[in-house]
């Protein structure tokens, strides 16, 4: 038996495992292309239309990562997937700088988009079924505090390497941080038990899925939340640098989404639990379509950081409580709504890029996606809504 010192001594070392784990496949392979992006476009010559086009397919392969994350139910192989995404973030990252060739960084977003899907989907249920198993809160706040970290790692290195360093070192750079990542992520993940049996202990314990009706308006809700989520995420960079009056100031704001994203996600557990889990939701998302679309109504620097502040309180906020609800939902088999859920987000991140790269070419800029962003996610605050009277 485990004294308390170690038991606590445990808990953070796994923890602070998935916590690297999400720095390394969401903040690096996925997040670092956004203060990126401009830079791609400078000196890479990377086009707007291509630069949606790319980050559409990071998250085609994110969305291939999740169907696979769902079909797959043994957690030995789970383990070993998870283990070969957080090797594939390092290789990604590096893709990304030896080459001016758009096809090869098309190969490599989508794997980095794979190997999101490994750390979020396929990390996060082995992580949420150890604390299970272990008997500790299910929540994943603390854990998902990983991607806020990242976006914020991400944005403090574009900005140390803006001047001085091409836009291929930085990619390069970031691949040697990656690699550092990788080996709490890799040595301190706890692997599976050896007797399968003791994977699903808990299988007592009965799944309560919610009816028909409050699933459908969930998912429509959840695309709706990916689309407004993902512009603003992929873009927020060239769209601050476009503005005369904020030119290379993006990463800036980049850097306050991350950091105060980190903690949000523990804050809405907090609070999820106060006010319950889908009067959360609407919360998060009110507050989000405001954030969306403070940056783009002129008010400078300040409206800017407004923006960012709002944002970075919610949009990583919503995916933890939408996952948490999911484990609580499924307790046995929480990838079966996790998947499901991921499947309307990832869809709807493989159409928002893509969307807002198409009009770029209009509208000469990013800046008309925020508009349409905060649309598309007002329409999730109203189904939200509408959830709660059918729960």
């Amino acid at each position: 038996m485990m004294n308390q010192h170690s038991v606590i001594t445990e808990r953070r070392k796994v923890l602070f495992s998935g916590i690297c784990s999400l720095i390394l496949c969401m903040g690096i392979a996925r997040f670092a292309y956004t203060p990126l992006l401009p830079v791609m476009v400078e000196e890479a010559g990377l086009t707007h239309a291509g630069g949606g086009w790319l980050a559409a397919i990071n998250y085609l392969g994110y969305l291939a990562g999740v169907l696979i994350a769902a079909l797959v139910g043994n957690a030995f192989l789970k383990d070993r997937l998870y283990r070969w995404g957080m090797v594939g973030a390092v290789i990604s990252t590096v893709l990304m700088g030896v080459t001016h060739d758009f096809n090869v960084w098309a190969v490599s977003r989508f794997f980095a988009g794979l190997c999101t899907a490994a750390g979020l989907m396929i990390g996060s249920g082995l992580l949420l079924n150890w604390l299970m198993r272990n008997n500790h809160r299910r929540e994943l706040g603390i854990h998902f505090s990983g991607i806020g970290l990242g976006i914020a790692a991400c944005s403090v290195a574009a900005i140390v390497m803006r001047s001085g360093y091409g836009w291929d070192a930085h990619w390069y750079w970031l691949a040697a941080i990656a690699g550092v990542l990788l080996i709490p992520a890799l040595v301190w993940f706890p692997k599976p038990p050896n007797n399968e049996a003791q994977v699903n202990q808990h299988a007592s314990m009965q799944d309560a899925p919610p009816n028909k009706t409050f699933m459908r308006f969930f998912l429509a809700a959840y695309f709706c939340a990916g689309f407004g989520y993902v512009i603003t995420a992929t873009f927020i960079v060239a769209i601050t640098n476009d503005i005369p009056a904020l030119a290379h100031q993006g990463n800036w704001v980049f850097l306050v989404i991350g950091l105060v994203s980190a903690p949000s996600c523990y804050v809405w557990d907090l609070i999820a639990r106060k006010v319950g889990d889908v009067n959360a939701l609407v919360m998060a998302s009110a507050i989000e379509v405001v954030g969306i679309i403070v940056p783009a109504l002129g008010f400078g620097l300040v409206g800017a950081m407004v923006g960012a502040v709002l944002y970075g309180a919610t949009c990583v906020a919503i995916v933890s409580l939408v996952l948490t609800m999911a484990g609580r939902y499924h307790p046995v088999q929480p990838a079966k709504m996790m998947g499901k859920m991921s499947i309307a987000y990832g869809t709807a991140q493989i159409v928002g890029p893509a969307i807002v790269g198409e009009l770029a070419l209009t509208y000469s800029g990013y800046e008309v996606g925020l508009y349409l962003a905060a649309g598309v996610m007002s329409i999730a605050c109203i189904l939200l809504m509408v959830m709660r009277k059918i729960q």
